[in-house]
């Protein structure tokens, strides 16, 4: 492919200078490879709810106490 020749061209209709560039960069876009999925973390809300201190244990009772504010 030389420098003169286009990496596209419009076979039908006269697009705009806007639907040019709205199509030039849904094709960047698209040619792009794909990003690895970013690592998803717990938000403040979800952080919030978590016992912090402490470790839960299990036997008599640590239905009750897991429950209780600390």
């Amino acid at each position: 492919m030389s420098a003169e020749e286009p990496l596209f061209r419009v076979v039908r209709g006269v697009p705009t200078a806007e639907e040019l560039a709205a199509l030039v960069g849904a094709i960047v876009v698209r040619s792009r490879p794909a990003a690895a999925p970013a690592r998803a973390t717990a938000s403040n809300w979800a952080r919030s709810a978590r016992p912090t201190g402490t470790t839960l244990s299990a036997g008599p009772g640590a239905w009750r106490t897991a429950g209780l504010p600390r």
